[in-house]
This record gives C-alpha cells, structure tokens and sequence, in this order.
C-alpha cells in the first residue's frame, strides 16, 4: 500500500474524529467499516476489550490525539495485514476528491460481477430494464448521498463518480421519490449499466422514473434494505 495514501486516510480518519460531537461514536463506525471486532482491535492496542468498549461508548473522558492515532493506526495496520482492502477502498473514494458523507463506497471489481447477482446482494427490485440491450455485468459500483452530490458536485466532479468504468451501478441514498438523481444523470454522459435507488419502494418511486430510465438505457431498480447492511454485502462481492 502507498504509504501516501495510508497518511491521507489516518490523517481524515483523525480529523473526523477528533471534530465529531461524539468521538466514541465515530470511532466505533471506523472499526465497524473496517470490519473489525472489538476484541480484535483490543488485542492489535494490546489492551484490555474493555478500554475499547468504554472509549466507542463514551464511558471514558474523550480521547485524546494520542488515543485517537492509535486506534487508527491499529485499525489501518489489521487491514494491512488482511490485505488492505479496506484501506484501498477509502483511498480510492478520497484520492477521487470525494469526501466519505459524499460518497459511501466506490469500488472496481477484480472480475465483473453478474447485475442479477449485485441485485440479489443489495435485495434490489429492478422496476426498468435495458431491453436486452445493455451489458448484463459490472465492473464495479459507487455509492452516492443523492442530496450531497446533487448539491456540491459540478458535472464533471458528478462523472468521476463513475470510478474507472461507467459499466457499474450507481446507488443513490437520501433519496425521497428519485426525480433528482435521475434528472441529473441526463446532463451526465454516458450513462452507468445501472442505477439503484436506497430507501424507498416501487409504490414511493416518481412516476417517470421507468420511462426515463428505458430512454437513457440503463437498468432501475429500488432496494430498501438497510444502509449498513447493503454496505456489508457490497463489501463481499465479487
């Protein structure tokens, strides 16, 4: 791993944390998005589980810059050691410019997965499809607050949301009916192999949004699986 990006990432890792309102909390999400058990971190600190529990709880005073290193460098030293695919996937999202409440995940995958097989990991409903026509793999996906990206993104800071391919799905969360995401991508070309709506069923989604997918020629689908959960199984595919 570039040990540029591993700098860049403990240094906004720190930063958030040491910023949040509720520093334990934060810092129980970064162990959480790392996959990383409590127990595990303890033992990679060398200290008992209990410290990390009463620090993520706020059971001890807030932590302090020192604390705060360790915790992450603890955490960006067990993914180093599983391989790093974490500390890849968040380099990758903030080497592209993004910040992480802008984009949740962005990922290129090692070989292309089947879109029937993503559909199936995020528990997503296609409600429009390409006709055959389109490619029925992706390379890759990005996950995207809608109301973040709509309002601080330009177009071409909107197109490198496509990562490395626009052959990938992009999933939209924070979003209430789908108009805003769907409309923005018009000013965005080409378009993905996919788009996934969070958080809202077939019945909520806007009216025009079939129409407008099948005349764009991407795929459309809604999911409302949890955002944690969804996030998990992206995490596991390929």
């Amino acid at each position: 791993m570039d040990r540029t990006a591993r700098q860049q990432l403990a240094e906004h890792m720190a930063g958030e944390v040491t910023m949040s309102d509720e520093p334990g909390a934060t810092l129980r999400k970064w162990r959480e998005e790392f996959d990383v058990t409590g127990a595990a971190l303890a033992e990679a600190l060398d200290v008992s589980p209990s410290v990390v529990s009463d620090y993520e709880s706020g059971r001890r005073d807030s932590p302090g810059i020192g604390v705060v290193r360790r915790f992450v460098e603890g955490l960006l030293d067990i993914d180093e050691a599983r391989g790093g695919d974490r500390l890849r996937q968040f380099a990758r999202v903030l080497s592209a410019g993004f910040e992480s409440d802008i984009v949740h995940d962005l990922r290129e995958y090692p070989a292309t997965v089947p879109l029937r097989r993503f559909y199936s990991a995020v528990e997503a409903r296609e409600v429009a499809g390409t006709g055959g026509g389109g490619p029925s793999r992706l390379a890759g996906h990005t996950v995207i607050n809608s109301i973040q990206a709509i309002s601080r993104l330009s177009s071409e800071e909107f197109y490198r949301l496509y990562g490395q391919s626009t052959n990938r799905a992009l999933v939209f969360t924070d979003v209430t009916r789908g108009e805003g995401p769907l409309v923005a991508l018009r000013v965005v070309t080409p378009t993905p192999t996919a788009v996934v709506l969070h958080g809202l069923s077939e019945e909520e989604l806007w009216e025009h949004a079939p129409r407008l997918a099948n005349a764009d020629g991407y795929s459309l689908a809604v999911t409302e699986e949890p955002l944690d959960s969804m996030l998990a199984a992206l995490r596991d595919l390929p």
